[in-house]
């Protein structure tokens, strides 16, 4: 006989879907006995439920598959809560499986109970509490259709549904259903498109969203920008970005309100690719919280977030008169030297980058200079993070190394947010995951000492400052990465960071290198 959890585990097979981030607890025990069972999927244990969520949307980022989570109760889902926010943001699938108590135990208030559907529906686009061993497979299989359409889905796992056997009479394992088609361009939109394109003097850009950056459709928007005297850009924070040498190009919308409001005075038009209008991350006093200027006008050429490039080539037949443009040739500048900045650092990774790499971007401030230094790099994704939260870069990572385990992964992580998650070490060295992270050091929450001025807080008094301050003790990287059982080194000039860089990507597994600056 079978029990309900060897039912979800062959439906996920059944599926494809064959890995699981797990941190489970006594109520998935019958589910971690199953995994031995379940021959294609492999289980990777990760210590705090952020980094099993996090590395279940870098998984997702990477493959367009959905990966399976495994989390204890309403507490273990809140742990993980942080970074399901930012797969949420990126359109990753996900398939969440949160274990409960037994059904006849919820009732008695025990220590762990808690609304596990209350907690995971603003986090999730799905979300079912599976009532017996019998619905699990079709309960399974219905989670992997919805992810499919890159969302996210929470199957609520009863520890009594997981250890009760199925009725012989269902079947074990449930083939999911075809997820929902993309959604059409919505009926005229590619003819106000085109006409917009085609007015004499007309200033317009096509904003591709998080999922919309691939290879094709920059290709394709290029084109049309070419063709038409308008500009692509893209969303400031995507979920992966095509980038570097034989990929087309495109400007991200800058973070700070200002200059995006300057970038976006530019165009009395934008068509929507996967997007929706800009907005300010945060609201400020005195500035807008709608970057685009009043009376712009918006063609949405995708209907929703569906990453697509069907309709940036329809819009190409409508207009009839565009050519491929040529992709970026490879620019490598010059090797810096001598103390590390943040300026260094971009044109150290423009000429160091790796061909093919993944790199994951949560450099927070000291990042702000490293896209144009890498822009005609050679070829590489970038991801950054999508909602917001902190912490996604490590965990996120180690999804995507376990996606593309041919591949160097990069991350490319602030102090600040690295301390979020910095469990993820464990899992990348566990793993034996090529993954090398550099620790940009400067000991402060430099980000909100930005946003203080932002706001238009006059001045920092002594208490301000030690809530921004991460020096008073100092984090040792080395001694807390090597503890985790990744190999680190620390450098404080570009020569050491080179150096370091190059052992790092020369040899198997994991490594950090702390960037003192």
């Amino acid at each position: 006989m079978t029990t309900g959890a060897e039912s979800l585990l062959a439906t996920l097979e059944a599926n494809d879907v064959d890995v699981c981030f797990a941190n489970p607890g006594t109520s998935e025990m019958h589910f971690v006995s199953a995994l031995d069972r379940a021959d294609r999927i492999r289980g990777v244990l990760a210590l705090f439920e952020g980094v099993v969520t996090g590395a279940a949307d870098g998984y997702g980022r990477m493959t367009g598959n959905p990966a399976a989570t495994l989390l204890h109760l309403g507490p273990g889902l809140a742990n993980g809560l942080s970074n399901m926010h930012n797969a949420l943001r990126s359109q990753s699938p996900i398939v969440n499986v949160i274990g409960d108590h037994a059904t006849y135990h919820r009732d008695l208030d025990a220590p762990l109970t808690s609304d596990i559907e209350g907690a995971a529906r603003p986090f999730s686009h799905w979300v079912r509490t599976t009532p017996t061993a019998d619905s699990l497979g079709q309960d399974t299989a219905e989670a992997v259709r919805v992810s499919r359409e890159g969302k996210i889905a929470s199957l609520i796992l009863p520890a009594d549904a997981a250890w009760t056997e199925v009725d012989a009479a269902n079947p074990i394992a449930v083939k999911a259903g075809e997820p929902a088609p993309d959604p059409h361009v919505p009926d005229g939109a590619l003819e106000a498109a085109a006409r917009v394109l085609r007015e004499e003097g007309s200033r317009t850009a096509i904003l591709l969203g998080p999922r919309s950056a691939t290879p094709d459709a920059l290709a394709a928007a290029d084109a049309i920008a070419a063709a038409t005297g308008s500009q692509v850009l893209l969303n400031t924070f995507m979920s992966v970005i095509s980038r570097g040498a034989g990929r087309h190009g495109a400007q991200r919308i800058p973070y700070p309100v200002p200059q995006s409001q300057e970038l976006l005075s530019k165009f009395d038009n934008i068509l929507l690719v996967g997007a929706k209008p800009p907005v300010a991350f945060f609201a400020y006093p005195d500035k807008p919280s709608r970057l685009y200027q009043p009376g712009t006008r918006f063609i949405d050429l995708t209907d929703g977030f569906q990453r697509t490039v069907e309709s940036l080539e329809s819009l190409r037949s409508e207009l009839g008169n565009t050519v491929d443009t040529p992709a970026l040739e490879l620019q490598l500048p010059g090797l810096p030297t001598g103390e590390i900045t943040p300026e260094k650092l971009g044109v150290f990774l423009g000429h160091s980058l790796p061909e093919h790499a993944v790199v994951v971007d949560e450099s927070i401030t000291t990042g702000r200079s490293f896209g144009e230094a890498t822009d005609a790099a050679r070829p590489h994704e970038w991801l950054t993070g999508t909602g917001g939260s902190i912490g996604y870069g490590m965990a996120a990572s180690v999804g995507a190394a376990i996606a593309r385990p041919d591949q160097p992964v990069i991350t490319l992580e602030a102090d600040g947010s690295g301390m979020y998650m910095p469990q993820a070490l464990w899992t990348q060295a566990r793993e034996a995951l090529n993954i090398t992270t550099l620790i940009f050091s400067n000991r402060k929450y430099q980000i909100l000492r930005n946003e203080m001025t932002n706001v238009g807080v006059p001045k920092f008094g002594p208490k301000a400052e030690a809530l921004l301050d991460l020096n008073n003790p100092g984090i040792d990287w080395v001694q807390l990465s090597e503890s985790m059982g990744v190999p680190a080194r620390r450098a404080t000039t570009i020569e050491e960071l080179q150096a370091a860089f190059t052992a790092a990507l020369e040899e198997d597994g994991p490594h950090l290198i702390e960037v003192m600056l």
